[in-house]
């Protein structure tokens, strides 16, 4: 199996003054091509900030973080936003859609910014709303829309420039239980189509649709478990 993350001795302070926060205390794990990974852990466990560690939203103290071949580690914040849009979709559980934009507009913006044409904006925009079951929803806009659906709006915008992992944060934080469980199913049909997810939740229910977990405590990897339920299921 080829590895797309690959993690060494991860370690992330903060410091305030002359004091030390040290939030990741050496973190090494591997994540596969087309893995399912859900990583869990109670507040000020960690996960957020080995999140934006591997979203290429911030920088490690010390370690190193290979990412698709390349070390991500210790580049500089421009070729970080590089490697950012081009290797990975977000999907958070704010949606952060634009509310003047349609759903459409919403999904091309990724596109806007690596200079598509708008011919080839529209035509795949498109083709990303139908993936999430949508098409008949393009020209909606935020408002004019429920909570999943703007979540697959948001999805669609995180799969337009087809990315090596899409990393979802508390993706169904903000939705019904029912919505939830359609959400993830769509997540499932991702991974199940060759991407790589990443999920980060603290809902037990929401985990196990994920076929690995990984549990922070203090700072550190507590388990990492092959979810055996949810691999019967493939």
């Amino acid at each position: 199996m080829n590895s797309i993350i690959e993690l060494d001795n991860i370690q992330k302070s903060y410091f305030m003054g002359k004091m030390e926060l040290k939030v990741l205390k050496g973190i090494s794990l591997e994540i596969f091509k087309n893995e399912y990974v859900a990583l869990m852990g109670p507040s000020g466990s960690g996960k957020s900030t080995l999140m934006n560690l591997l979203g290429c939203l911030d920088s490690p103290t010390a370690g190193r973080y290979i990412l698709n071949g390349k070390d991500v580690s210790k580049m500089p914040d421009d070729d970080l936003a590089e490697v950012r849009n081009k290797e990975i979709g977000f999907v958070f559980q704010q949606f952060n859609l634009l509310p003047r934009l349609t759903a459409a507009e919403n999904v091309a913006l990724p596109l806007v910014y690596n200079g598509s044409s708008k011919k080839a904006r529209t035509e795949l925009s498109l083709e990303m709303l139908n993936r999430v079951g949508l098409s008949d929803r393009s020209h909606h806009k935020p408002n004019e829309l429920s909570g999943g659906q703007n979540q697959r709006v948001a999805i669609a915008r995180a799969l337009v420039n087809n990315p090596s992992i899409i990393l979802a944060d508390e993706p169904t934080g903000n939705l019904d239980s029912k919505t939830s469980v359609e959400i993830m199913n769509i997540f499932s049909k991702i991974q199940s189509e060759g991407n790589t997810v990443i999920l980060v939740t603290h809902e037990e229910d929401i985990a196990k649709f994920a076929h690995r977990i990984i549990r922070l405590k203090d700072g550190l990897i507590e388990s990492d478990n092959l979810h055996i339920e949810s691999m019967a299921t493939l």
